[in-house]
């Protein structure tokens, strides 16, 4: 998963703004690399958010989640 991240976050960065809207295909329609990357970032948000629940459902507090409430107890 690591891999795969840093492979995404490496794409982004070299990928130049005259390339982002360079057409491609995606799930066999016409889109742009930078609509894609906008597609790659809401599904992302999306497992974030099965994540979460899934953890919360088992007894499990994210971490941030732990972070931010130590900061308010301070």
């Amino acid at each position: 998963m690591k891999q795969s991240f840093a492979h995404l976050r490496q794409a982004v960065l070299n990928l130049s703004d005259a390339d982002a809207d360079k057409t491609v295909k995606l799930f066999g329609r016409e889109s742009t690399n930078r609509a894609t990357l906008l597609f790659i970032a809401r599904h992302l948000a999306e497992h974030l958010g099965q994540s979460i629940a899934y953890a919360r459902v088992n007894g499990i507090t994210p971490p941030w989640t732990e972070e931010a409430q130590r900061r308010q107890t301070r």
